[in-house]
């Protein structure tokens, strides 16, 4: 955790464009789970929302010291060569403006943690490739079980990686993806896998580039992550 004597690093936490409904209103709205500045906070940050409207990505990423890309939906198969499976829906608008965050955060030393989807726009950001279906190429639907309803699994992570030195050599997870990594992006490494093999974590050696599969936002007595997330951008201040 930072200490209380310095100022607390800001962390840009990305965002859905959404058709929402909240009080009278029925309307386009920029939102997120909760639960992602609520863990931001515990783990000693500033957590301020990013949304999708803007391409002054240097600018944005000039103003906070660590980035998130948070869940959602998926990324767009074009931008990896593929035509788009039935069961895959997306958001181009976002993938635009969390690509560019992500170039403009590497570009910058800033660090970045991906959290499910943002573990794929990492992957797919530096050439990675991903399985559109995962109850097609694995016969099951144990991470995604039913809509709004987390999966659990354990994850193994590798020794000698920043994931396994956050975590420890396995973890109990809450998942919820129906797409996985099937080609790891370029310098990217697998630091986590489940039992069926699906990579669950992998990261940029030598960066603290940092992507998780699952959902530690869910956990909100467990913010590691988050922490070390944290502590690398108060350094990098």
């Amino acid at each position: 955790m930072v200490s209380n004597d310095s100022d607390p690093p800001v962390i840009g936490l990305s965002t859905y464009s959404e058709q929402a409904k909240f009080l009278a209103w029925d309307t386009e709205a920029t939102l997120l789970h909760r639960v992602y500045a609520d863990c931001v906070v515990k783990a000693g940050g500033i957590p301020v929302l990013l949304p999708p409207v803007s391409t002054k990505y240097d600018a944005l990423v000039g103003r906070i010291d660590g980035l998130v890309l948070t869940g959602g939906a998926d990324v767009e198969p074009s931008r990896y060569d593929q035509e788009p499976h039935p069961a895959t829906y997306i958001r181009p608008e976002r993938d635009a403006f969390e690509f560019g965050l992500f170039e403009a955060a590497r570009a910058a030393g800033k660090p970045v943690l991906g959290v499910c989807r943002g573990l794929q726009v990492m992957s797919v950001a530096l050439g990675g490739t991903l399985s559109q279906h995962l109850p097609e190429t694995l016969g099951d639907a144990t991470h995604q079980p039913a809509p709004a309803t987390f999966g659990t699994s354990i994850v193994n992570l590798v020794d000698g990686t920043r994931a396994a030195a956050i975590l420890g050599r396995e973890t109990k997870v809450q998942c919820y993806h129906h797409q996985a990594i099937d080609r790891l992006g370029s310098g990217l490494v697998a630091s986590g896998r489940a039992a069926d093999g699906t990579v669950e974590a992998a990261e940029m050696p030598g960066e603290f580039v940092l992507g998780v599969q699952w959902h530690p936002e869910q956990d909100g007595d467990d913010v590691r992550l988050f922490a070390a997330l944290v502590n690398a951008a108060q350094e990098g201040k």
